[in-house]
C-alpha cells in the first residue's frame, strides 16, 4: 500500500511513522508541508493520503481526485476542516483518528484548576518578583456545579475526573451514557446554562451547534461563570464571550481552541503581524488562559494519531471494516 503523508513532523511523528509503516508493509511519500493545490501533485500515484488539520477544500479535493487519490485520512479526531459535501460528490473516502480520551481530559481538569486557581495571573506576578496577595484568593472545585456538555469518551473521563474532586456534576448529551450516570445527572442544555458555576465543553463542531454558546446562552448563565473548552472553537462565538468577560458574566475561562485557528497554531509565528484580533483581546485578559490546541498534544496521543491514520488506510485497502470511516 502507497500512503502520502502531508504535515509529516520529524520531531515527534517520524519514528511512529517508520514504525508502523513497517509493520503494515506501507510505502510512505512525504512531505513536511501542509497539503496545498501548489504540492498536491506530489500524491500522484498514491491512492491514500493522510493530513493534519490542513483546510481541505472543494478545490484541493477535486484535485486530489483527479490525481487518483482514493482516500484522505486526518490524523484527529475532528474534521471539520474537510469539505465533505465535495469528497462525497466525487466518492472520496474519509477518514479520521480516534486516541486515548485521557489527554484531553487531563489538560481539561489543569484548566479549570488554572482558571479557578487565578493561576495565569500568579505566574506573570511571580516572573517580577510581585508576591503579594490582592487579586488572586482561588476557589475550591468541591464548591462548584459543573455542567459538562457532551459524554463521548473524553466527556465520561472528565466526569470520572471531576467526581474525584467532590464536585457536583450536571451532563447533556444527545445520547445519553450509562457510565456517566454512576458520577452525574443528565439535564437538559438549559440545566446546564442555569445551574452550573463551570461548563465545558466535549463535541465535535456541526451545524448544529455552530456557535452554542452565544450570547443569548451566555446571558442564561450564573454570575460569574467559568467557560472551559479544549473542542471546537467554533462552538463559542467570541465576540459574546469578550463582551460576556469585559461584564464580569464570566468570570474565567480556559481555552484550548478559539475560533479561526487554521493556519495559525503549530508554526512560529513571533514576528508575524496576525490578524487575530480576537485572540490579542483574550490574552490581555488576566482571567483568560488561552492555549494553542495542545491538549491532545502527548507520546500515547501522537502514536495512536499515526497508527490510526495507517490503520483506516489499510484496512480500507484490505477491504476490511475501517472503525474511522467518515465517508
Amino acid at each position: 500500500m502507497k500512503l502520502f503523508v502531508y504535515s509529516y513532523r520529524e520531531f515527534d511523528e517520524a519514528e511512529y511513522f517508520q514504525k508502523f509503516s513497517k509493520e503494515y508493509h506501507v510505502e510512505l511519500g512525504i512531505c513536511h508541508d501542509g497539503a496545498t493545490l501548489e504540492n498536491a501533485h506530489l500524491a500522484e500515484g498514491y491512492p491514500y493520503v493522510s493530513i493534519i488539520t490542513t483546510k481541505v477544500d472543494a478545490e484541493l479535493i477535486k484535485r486530489f481526485h483527479g490525481l487518483g487519490v482514493k482516500m484522505i485520512s486526518t490524523r484527529t479526531i475532528g474534521y471539520d476542516h474537510i469539505d465533505l459535501n465535495a469528497a462525497r460528490a466525487c466518492g472520496m473516502n474519509i477518514s479520521n483518528v480516534s486516541y486515548s480520551p485521557e489527554c484531553v481530559a487531563d489538560y481539561t481538569m489543569l484548566l479549570m484548576l488554572m482558571s479557578i486557581r487565578k493561576m495565569k495571573r500568579i505566574i506573570q506576578r511571580e516572573e517580577i518578583n510581585d508576591f503579594s496577595l490582592p487579586g488572586i484568593q482561588g476557589q475550591e472545585m468541591h464548591n462548584f456545579t459543573v455542567g459538562v456538555i457532551g459524554t463521548g469518551r473524553i466527556g465520561c473521563s472528565v466526569i470520572r475526573d471531576l467526581s474525584g474532586f467532590g464536585c457536583k456534576i450536571y451532563a447533556y448529551d444527545l445520547h445519553e451514557n450509562d457510565e456517566v450516570k454512576k458520577y452525574a445527572q443528565y439535564v437538559s442544555l438549559n440545566e446546564i446554562y442555569e445551574k452550573c458555576g463551570m461548563i465545558t465543553l466535549h463535541m465535535p463542531l456541526t451545524e448544529s451547534n455552530f456557535h452554542m454558546i452565544d450570547a443569548a446562552a451566555i446571558e442564561k448563565m450564573q454570575d460569574g461563570v467559568i467557560i472551559i473548552n479544549t473542542a471546537r472553537g467554533r462552538l463559542i462565538d467570541t465576540k459574546a464571550l469578550i463582551a460576556g468577560l469585559e461584564s464580569g458574566k464570566i468570570g474565567a475561562a480556559g481555552l484550548d481552541v478559539i475560533e479561526d485557528e487554521f493556519g495559525m497554531y503549530y508554526f512560529d509565528r513571533k514576528s508575524d503581524i496576525l490578524s487575530k484580533r480576537d485572540l490579542y483581546i483574550l490574552r490581555g485578559f488576566p482571567n483568560v488562559v488561552v492555549t494553542p490546541h495542545l491538549a491532545f498534544y502527548t507520546d500515547q496521543a501522537v502514536s495512536d494519531m499515526v497508527k490510526h491514520s495507517i490503520e483506516s488506510c489499510y484496512f480500507h485497502e484490505q477491504g476490511k471494516t475501517d472503525p474511522w470511516r467518515i465517508l
